[in-house]
């Protein structure tokens, strides 16, 4: 599934195509993706596009009438581009956007996964999907004080615990993987029983490990493309996401895997204690 920096980078890019452009009309060619589309949608009618926002997973995209489409790219979610001349509909194009320049953007998205709706932007806080999210790990509201606060007496293995959305939002399996290794922390380590100190090394590093890879343009594994359609290159620097066997490039020790919260942990069993 792509995580936070994925989607910040599919953000960007519909952000350089989109904005400012008068959204035509919008075609949906399946009722229900994850859940239902909003039938809505489909009265989007010469729109401008006014701004751009990533709020966890989810691509926020502004429109001058106050409303705001909502985009989840689920497992396998991606938006692509291309000219309505030259456009041909594939089987999972699923909702396209057209443009006055006959532009076109592609929702596609082969196991549906994903979502797409359709909100007032005065209700978007109160919204489902955002009512019960955590800060942002790159905003100001993650301070390192707040980070050791809210985790000091969970019993929750590290791991586990930045991953609830309700802490911090959009740390998913890779980055969870990658912070802890940068941290040195074990990542089966109850998150009440850490210091303060060894708090705040986390922090620095989850926010890092973030910064990294939405400047490599995300890991590519499967399904995830760029908005432009080139692939993430982060992956090409995971320490031990996905390596199970293979040396640590710090100590050459073999990497570890174990399943904390039904979800594949890799760790050094050195390097992290």
């Amino acid at each position: 599934m792509p995580e936070l920096p994925e989607v910040e980078t599919v953000m960007r890019g519909m952000e350089k195509e989109m904005l400012g452009k008068t959204l035509d009309r919008v075609a949906v060619h399946i009722p229900k993706l994850r859940w239902e589309v909003p039938v809505e949608l489909k009265s989007i009618k010469n729109e401008k596009v006014k701004a751009f926002k990533r709020r966890s997973k989810y691509v926020l995209i502004y429109l001058e009438s106050g409303r705001i489409i909502i985009i989840h790219l689920g497992m396998s979610g991606r938006i692509l581009f291309g000219s309505e001349k030259s456009h041909t509909k594939q089987k999972h194009d699923h909702i396209v956007f057209y443009f006055g320049n006959e532009q076109v953007a592609i929702y596609n998205d082969p196991r549906r996964f994903g979502m797409v709706d359709l909100v007032d932007e005065k209700a978007l806080d109160d919204s489902h999907y955002m009512k019960t999210l955590g800060p942002e790990p790159l905003g100001n509201c993650f301070t390192k004080d707040y980070f050791y606060k809210t985790l000091q007496n969970s019993r929750l293995a590290i791991k586990t615990a930045i991953m609830q959305p309700r802490v911090v939002v959009g740390v998913g399996n890779i980055y969870a993987s990658e912070s802890l290794f940068a941290a040195g922390l074990d990542p089966r380590i109850p998150a009440g029983s850490l210091t303060q100190a060894q708090m705040d090394t986390l922090h620095t590093c989850i926010v890092e490990t973030l910064k990294d890879a939405i400047e490599a343009g995300g890991s590519t594994l499967k399904d995830y493309v760029q908005a432009d359609g080139s692939l993430g290159y982060f992956q090409h620097s995971f320490k031990v996401y996905g390596r199970e066997g293979e040396p640590c490039k710090t100590c050459k020790s073999p990497i570890n895997k174990v399943v904390l919260n039904q979800r594949s942990t890799f760790y050094c069993p050195k390097c992290q204690i």
